[in-house]
């Protein structure tokens, strides 16, 4: 059995080199890169997955340094999805990282050819992008991961997982449940939620969707430009890092042990 890379040295001794072998060879894509896909995208990476997608339209805005890993200020304007693909590489330049700046949809999703992939993370805020994707994987067999809402929360403890019609107390979840009735859904997926819930949002007067928006000057007559996000929302939540990213390594760790148990049952 092959020896592991340095780098990856004190993870095999907590999962062996089987489960190495096996995240070197798995396919993985990301979709949505904010406060909970970026983080879950640098784990998979630290922790040896060997070919990484990850998927997400928007460039960087100031708003988003507090909790996403490739926002700084010398990334604002730049596409999130290149942004973090030029660090990832720098973890681990023999990791193939795709970065796609798109956003995926009804109408684009044969685009991302789910089948080829091994295991889909879902951070999508978009409810009915979101429920097309986990659509989507349930048809074509592939297992997703979804993330639930994370906003307006301080505690990461209280992050759990649990098949999605056990999710309790969480807004976005039960807007995701609904939305699958609608649509005769009747199987399930592992979700990742937070039945946290924080007080009325503190007097904070945000430019966020305004004329005075913060996000980058955008190009409507360029099909490639960032789209604008913050128009569309009936209201902007806060959130804060500690929980966000705690949510992207639960995501990450989901595709780990299940890896692992993989291995193990293969005699790894």
């Amino acid at each position: 059995m092959e020896t592991a890379p340095p780098e990856l040295s004190r993870l095999a001794l907590v999962c062996g080199n089987g489960t190495l072998q096996q995240l070197r060879g798995i396919r993985v894509i990301v979709f949505g890169l904010g406060g909970v896909g970026s983080w879950c995208a640098e784990a998979l990476v630290r922790s040896g997955v060997g070919c990484l997608t990850i998927v997400d339209s928007d460039s960087v805005c100031i708003t988003n340094i507090n909790r996403q890993v490739q926002a700084t200020q010398k990334t604002v304007g730049l596409f999130k999805a290149q942004v973090l693909r030029e660090r990832l590489l720098e973890i681990n330049p023999l990791c193939n990282v795709t970065a796609v700046t798109k956003v995926f949809c009804v109408g684009n999703s044969s685009v991302f050819n789910i089948e080829s992939f091994d295991y889909v993370i879902d951070a999508i805020d978009s409810l009915t992008n979101k429920i097309d994707l986990i659509m989507l994987c349930t048809k074509t067999g592939v297992p997703v991961f979804s993330c639930m809402g994370m906003a307006q929360k301080l505690d990461p403890t209280q992050i759990k997982t649990a098949g999605i019609w056990q999710t309790h107390g969480c807004p976005l979840a039960r807007l995701v449940r609904t939305g699958l009735r609608k649509r005769n859904f009747n199987g399930s997926f592992t979700a990742v939620y937070s039945s946290e819930r924080l007080p009325l949002h503190p007097a904070v007067s945000l430019p966020c969707g305004k004329a005075v928006c913060l996000c980058p000057s955008r190009n409507a007559d360029d099909p490639d430009a960032p789209k604008e996000w913050c128009g569309g929302k009936k209201i902007i939540n806060g959130s804060a890092v500690t929980v966000t990213a705690s949510a992207g390594m639960v995501l990450a760790s989901l595709v780990l042990q299940d890896v692992m148990r993989k291995a193990n049952s293969y005699g790894g």
